[in-house]
């Protein structure tokens, strides 16, 4: 029988709609919130939500 979770919001901590299998790997994927409405960056490897930190864009000086 295969596990399978729920990933929760990485700000508000709600259940998103998306489910996941405990071999299930995810990078770069924008995870949306129903709840707060917010949409980051994450990775997934066996169960596990990582967040990713984009660095804010810089202008650039002459």
């Amino acid at each position: 029988m295969e596990k399978y979770n729920w990933i929760f919001c990485p700000i508000c901590g709600s259940k998103t709609r998306m489910k996941v299998r405990i071999d299930t790997e995810i990078r770069n994927f924008p995870l949306y919130c129903p709840k707060c409405k917010q949409e980051n960056l994450i990775n997934v490897k066996a169960l596990k939500v990582i967040i990713i930190k984009e660095p804010d864009a810089q202008t650039q000086s002459r």
